[in-house]
C-alpha cells in the first residue's frame, strides 16, 4: 500500500507531468476540414490571457489541496519564469518534494526510501521541465524545440499532440468554443507499471493581469486511482529567492 500510496502522490506533487508519453489517436481526414495546429494554438494562447498578459507574469505562486483516499491533503507550488518550477505535498506529516530547473530537477521522497534530495532520472525531468515556463509547453512552442500537430477532434475539443525536443509526447484537448486547455492526456509510471492518466482541467479565473489559472484539477490514473486538486490561493509575481530550486544539500 505504501508503494501505490507513492506512486500516486508523484503523480499529484507533478500535477500533469510524470514520464509523459502520448496517447494514441487517429489522424483527422482530409473529409474532415479543420483550422491548423498552429491556429488552435494561437486562439488557446489568446484565451488564457495573450502574449500581453503572459509576458507580465514573472513568477506564480499557488496554495492548493489534493482531495485523495478519504483525505485533503496541503500542497503548494512556486513558478518563476524560465528559472525553477517547486511543488511540495504534505502528506500524513510526510512531505513530497518535486523540483525542476532549466539544468535539472531533484526530489524528496520519504514513502520511497528518498528522505534525502535526489537528483531526478533524465526521464522525470524531461518529461516535467516545461513547467518551469509560465504558459506551458504550447506557449511559444516553436521556440523551445516542441512540435505540435493535430489529431482530429473528442467531442468538442481539438486534440493536439505536442512532441518536446526530447522526444516526449503529450495530447492536449482544446475546446473549440472556449480554446481552453479542458484535459491533458498521457502515460506514466506507477510502481513500474505503465499507466493512462487522464489531467482534466476546468474552473479557470482571470487574473489582475488577465492570465488565466484553472482552479480545479482532476487526475484519473488509468482508473485504478483519482484524486482532485482544488487551487485555494494564486500569487502573482510574488518576489521569490531562486536559492529554493536549489538541492539541498544531504
Amino acid at each position: 500500500m505504501k508503494k501505490i500510496i507513492h506512486g500516486i502522490l508523484m503523480v499529484a506533487a507533478m500535477t500533469c507531468a510524470v514520464s509523459m508519453n502520448a496517447q494514441t489517436a487517429p489522424r483527422i481526414t482530409a473529409a474532415e476540414p479543420a483550422p491548423a495546429a498552429d491556429e488552435i494554438v494561437g486562439k488557446y494562447v489568446a484565451a488564457i490571457g495573450g502574449k500581453d498578459a503572459i509576458s507580465q507574469v514573472k513568477s506564480i505562486y499557488t496554495e492548493s489541496s489534493i482531495a485523495m483516499m478519504g483525505g485533503d491533503n496541503p500542497s503548494s507550488t512556486t513558478l518563476v519564469d524560465g528559472v525553477g518550477f517547486k511543488n511540495e505535498t504534505d502528506f500524513n506529516g510526510t512531505k513530497i518534494v518535486q523540483c525542476y530547473t532549466s539544468k535539472g530537477g531533484w526530489s524528496v521522497n520519504p514513502m520511497a526510501g528518498a528522505a534525502s534530495p535526489t537528483p531526478m532520472p533524465d526521464d522525470i525531468y524531461n518529461a516535467g521541465k516545461g513547467q518551469i515556463n509560465v504558459g506551458g509547453p504550447l506557449y511559444d512552442y516553436a521556440a523551445k524545440g516542441n512540435k505540435i500537430e493535430l489529431f482530429g477532434k473528442d467531442g468538442n475539443a481539438w486534440k493536439i499532440k505536442l512532441t518536446s525536443k526530447e522526444n516526449v509526447e503529450t495530447v492536449f484537448l482544446i475546446d473549440s468554443t472556449s480554446f481552453l486547455v479542458t484535459a491533458v492526456k498521457t502515460k506514466g509510471k506507477m510502481q513500474d507499471q505503465d499507466v493512462d492518466i487522464t489531467t482534466k482541467l476546468s474552473d479557470y479565473r482571470k487574473t489582475d493581469v488577465g492570465y488565466m489559472v484553472p482552479y480545479a484539477i482532476d487526475v484519473d490514473l488509468g482508473g485504478q486511482f483519482n484524486l482532485t486538486v482544488t487551487v485555494k490561493k494564486v500569487e502573482l509575481n510574488k518576489t521569490i529567492d531562486p536559492a529554493i530550486f536549489e538541492m539541498p544539500k544531504s
